[in-house]
This record gives structure tokens, C-alpha cells and sequence, in this order.
């Protein structure tokens, strides 16, 4: 069978550990400035419905560091734009490709890419799920000395696409996760029902933040408005007003815990710019890791 990436849940609990091994391999090894070149011949297209710094670049990057080809394709360049059927390119593209990658508007839409691919197909963001962020997460936590199965994260803010593959994380791995949101936010109930399946949920939920940073060991925040819910951006910066991160929330939290953020970043929003300043070094390592985490999957999964 074909082996897709649509959510962290398409990765077994062994498979995170092999896979974060082998990102440790991968930023080693590209230091030292040693080759591997496992996809040699091989090419992916890359199928970016929505904007991207970080997926993107490490991505294409990563590909021609593995020795392979990548394809950008802008869907207002391809058929998919003029009204071609998702399952229509998807056989077209699996009789040229090696593997297809898709940031996408709707998951909807990438579960049927999937569905009708006869080659790996990954995700790179969607509007529910964002696995390949949250894996290289989970790297850099590892990296930073703590033990991710013992670990308590506290997500502050939109429990969004993000916070969807963090909800599978814990599933898989049994860390104790927090979410702190307004009222009127919280985890999507189908996701969290689907990582029930997979294991016991530690997942705490409050209003206040204050209570959710509490003795955390990380304390994670991504933005309010996502791409797509710019319609909703007054209401949204309205009613997530409280749930910075700033020097007076850090205080509640334990002495030596991290900050993280996926970028981009609105600082004066969700975070301050003096924390983001004093947390730059972990944050822009924790984008780094992109690229390395990226390579791991694409080996396993190409």
C-alpha cells in the first residue's frame, strides 16, 4: 500500500522516534558537510495552494539536498485552476511524479488527492492538520534536552491547524497538553475523537492562560488569524485579546520554560516582541529543524 502523510496519526509511536533520530542524522551530517542522496532520480511536485516562506524553502531545499527534483505547481497554473477534478490530477501526476506534496485550502481536498494517488502524497498545511510543523516540533524540543513523553506543552491562543497535530502528538506520544482560548474556541471534536483512537488523551483546556502556563515546560503560540479567516480578523484580535505572550504571563509559568512559535509572527498580537527577542535563538532553530525533520519523512515516505 501507498504510505501517505496526511496527519501525525499516519506515523506509528516507533516511527517518531526513527524519524527524529534520523532529522539528527540529516543536521549532522549537513554541518559536517557529508551527502546522502537517497531520492537520486526521483522527482516530487509541490502543489502550494497558499502562501509559504519556511514550507516551501525547506521543502525544495531538502529535495535537492536528497539528490531530488522538485516541481512547484501553482495551482492558477495547473488544469486544477480552471476546474480540472483533484482526482482527475492526482492519477495525471502519479504517472510522472515520485511523491506529491500539497499545502492546501481544504483537507477535504487532500484526503481525495490521497485517495486517488498511486504515489506518497504529504501534507504541507491544510486547514485541519499541520504534521510536518508540529514533527520538526517535536525535534527541537528533544534537541533542547527535555524528554517529549514527560513534557507538559501549553498551547496559548487558536487551537488551530496546528494545534490539530498537536492533539494527535500526545496521543501518540502521552505528554500532558494544554490549551488555553477564549470561549467559543477549542479542539475540534472529530480530530480529538480520531486521536482518542490511537491513545489516552492528557489534554487539559482553560480560559484562563495564566492556569495553562503553570509549571509548563513549553509554552507554544502560533497567530489568531490563519490564512483564510481574514474575514474574521476584527472579531478574532478582539476576542483573543489576553492571551499574549508577554513577560507577565511567562512569570506564572516555571523558571526555564521555552518558547515556541511556528512563524510567521505578529508580534504585538500573540506575542511581544521582547519575548519573541529574548526566545529568537530557539524559535529560528525550531524553523531550521524544518528542513532537517522534512528530509527524514521524505526519505521514509518516498
Amino acid at each position: 500500500m501507498v504510505k501517505h502523510l496526511l496527519n501525525l496519526l499516519d506515523i506509528e509511536k516507533d516511527q517518531v522516534d526513527a524519524l527524529l533520530k534520523r532529522a539528527k542524522f540529516y543536521k549532522k551530517h549537513l554541518k559536517q558537510g557529508k551527502i546522502s542522496k537517497p531520492l537520486l532520480g526521483k522527482s516530487l511536485g509541490m502543489i502550494f495552494e497558499k502562501k509559504s516562506t519556511r514550507t516551501r524553502v525547506s521543502f525544495e531545499v531538502g529535495i535537492h539536498q536528497l539528490g531530488g527534483q522538485a516541481i512547484y505547481l501553482s495551482p492558477d497554473q495547473m488544469q486544477l485552476g480552471r476546474g480540472e477534478l483533484v482526482k482527475d490530477t492526482a492519477r495525471v501526476l502519479s504517472r510522472y511524479l515520485d511523491g506529491i506534496i500539497v499545502r492546501g485550502n481544504s483537507h477535504s481536498d487532500l484526503m481525495e488527492m490521497a485517495y486517488w494517488s498511486s504515489v506518497p502524497v504529504i501534507n504541507a498545511l491544510t486547514d485541519l492538520y499541520h504534521p510536518c510543523q508540529v514533527l520538526s516540533d517535536l525535534f527541537t524540543i528533544e534537541e533542547s534536552g527535555l524528554d517529549i513523553r514527560k513534557m507538559k506543552l501549553a498551547f496559548i491562543g487558536d487551537p488551530n491547524n496546528v494545534f490539530n497535530d498537536w492533539v494527535n502528538a500526545s496521543a501518540l506520544i502521552g505528554f500532558e497538553l494544554r490549551l488555553a482560548s477564549p470561549p467559543g474556541y477549542k479542539c475540534d471534536s472529530s480530530v480529538f475523537q480520531l486521536a482518542s483512537k490511537r491513545g489516552r488523551l492528557n489534554l487539559h483546556s482553560f480560559h484562563d492562560p495564566a492556569l495553562a502556563v503553570k509549571g509548563a515546560d513549553i509554552i507554544y503560540t502560533d497567530v489568531w488569524v490563519s490564512m483564510g479567516q481574514e474575514a474574521e480578523k476584527k472579531k478574532r484580535l478582539k476576542e483573543f485579546q489576553g492571551y499574549q505572550i508577554n513577560k507577565r504571563l511567562l512569570s506564572q509559568a516555571g523558571k526555564n520554560a521555552l518558547v515556541l512559535h511556528c512563524l510567521p509572527a505578529h508580534r504585538g498580537q500573540e506575542i511581544t516582541d521582547e519575548v519573541f527577542e529574548e526566545h529568537a535563538e530557539m524559535i529560528f532553530t525550531q524553523a531550521e529543524n524544518r528542513l532537517h525533520c522534512q528530509k527524514a519523512l521524505l526519505e521514509f515516505f518516498i
